[in-house]
């Protein structure tokens, strides 16, 4: 699987990289039929002190693109908390591909 990451706002971060990388490595172990991720990390101006760390993630698989975003006070806990939705979508996505 191919990972492309980009920063808006922000500077790159190895430790972010490898992250990210680590817990998308785990999806692509349990459903083979992704292809690539694009990782989106951006910092927001906001009002709430525990929002504006901002991850996006796309997936492209067979049929639509799934894309999963979460804002919190950390990147850390905005890629988990989009990981695990994205862990959401693919499970039901894995459940209509199979053939009866």
């Amino acid at each position: 699987m191919n990972i492309n990451f980009e920063y808006h706002a922000v500077k790159a971060s190895n430790r972010l990289e490898i992250m990210a990388a680590d817990r998308l490595e785990k999806l692509l172990n349990k459903y083979d039929f992704v292809v690539r991720a694009d990782v989106f990390i951006k910092k927001e101006n906001t009002s709430q002190p525990n929002t504006g760390m901002i991850c996006g993630i796309r997936l492209s698989t067979p049929g639509p693109r799934l894309f999963a975003e979460s804002s919190n006070g950390s990147f850390e806990a905005s890629i988990s908390e989009s990981v695990t939705e994205l862990e959401r979508q693919l499970d039901r996505r894995k459940a209509k591909m199979k053939s009866y």
